[in-house]
């Protein structure tokens, strides 16, 4: 078996796969690979699966496989998963490091102090009693929420395919409503989990924003298109969203050209919310595990 590693994972896993068969990172193999493990940057689309032309099994390392056309690579014979539990702390801690750095002014108060100001009179607000509005409740959101209800938050949560009887068994203290708008309408925060689908493609626009209230804080570690980047530019711009903050862009690194790029009432880092030490180990762990189920099965 030759086992492809095309994108960034831990430097130990190699070691942990050479029991399975052969291990590389050379792309210009791909034709020969039974296994390939990606990540974001690698895009398996039809071209890339026609030339993958022993592929029995794709594996995404992190949450969402957005990145492949799964429909496809399965016609042909591939399997196809991630590894969705392993990036949850890690994506979870960069939400609220977001969200936490909006109302405590962080990179202005940083900024003034290394340019010789002292911004003392600008006032922080806290998190405490406020009001947290999820779009999704999937495994990473659950984390968040678990963080929000210790910090004294409130939460409000719609996933379409989660009842409140189901996320009780999960997370205390989430109440689940019927649709986004709900979520949202008297969110002081905005927190998006979901996966980019059809159906959510640009759900976060000028009419689910007309729905918020309290001109809230939006935070994105999901997906980039999840939000219409025009729309939410223009609530940033008119005051209906105090502030926008992301790890997740159209492409990796984003075109400069991206119109929130330029807009000075956001907080941007460069989509690393699954990269903790910590997380690429599970990722790692997650990957040996689901080979070796699959080896077991006979399935590759």
């Amino acid at each position: 078996m030759l086992i492809l590693i095309s994108d960034a994972f831990d430097a130990e896993l190699p070691k942990k796969l050479a029991k399975f068969g052969e291990v590389t990172d050379d792309k210009s193999r791909t034709a020969e690979a039974d296994v390939v493990l990606v990540r974001a940057a690698t895009k398996c689309n039809k071209e890339w699966i026609d030339g993958a032309k022993k592929c029995k099994l794709i594996i995404r390392g992190g949450v969402g496989i957005d990145n492949i056309d799964k429909p496809y690579a399965e016609s042909k014979g591939i399997i196809v998963t991630n590894t969705p539990k392993a990036s949850s702390i890690a994506v979870a801690e960069l939400t609220f490091a977001l969200m936490l750095s909006a109302p405590n002014h962080l990179v202005f108060y940083h900024n003034g102090m290394k340019n010789g100001e002292w911004l003392k009179k600008t006032k922080r607000t806290e998190l405490y009693g406020k009001t947290l509005g999820f779009i999704g409740m999937g495994n990473i959101a659950r984390k968040v929420a678990e963080r929000a209800i210790a910090f004294g938050m409130s939460v409000v949560a719609y996933d379409k395919y989660l009842t409140q009887e189901i996320v009780d068994t999960m997370v205390k203290g989430v109440k689940m409503v019927k649709t986004p708008e709900e979520a949202v309408a008297n969110a002081d925060y905005v927190t998006l989990h979901t996966p980019l689908t059809d159906e959510t493609r640009g759900m976060v626009n000028a009419s689910l924003i007309s729905k918020m209230t309290k001109k809230p804080v939006i935070i994105n570690t999901c997906r980039a298109d999840v939000i219409n980047a025009d729309d939410v530019n223009a609530a940033l711009n008119n005051g209906s969203i105090t502030w926008y903050a992301s790890d997740v862009y159209p492409s990796d690194p984003p075109a400069q050209d991206y119109v929130l790029l330029k807009n000075d009432k956001v907080t941007l880092t460069p989509h690393v919310g699954a990269n903790t030490v910590e997380n690429m180990l599970r990722i790692g762990d997650e990957v040996v595990e689901t080979i070796a189920k699959l080896v077991n099965e006979k399935k590759i």
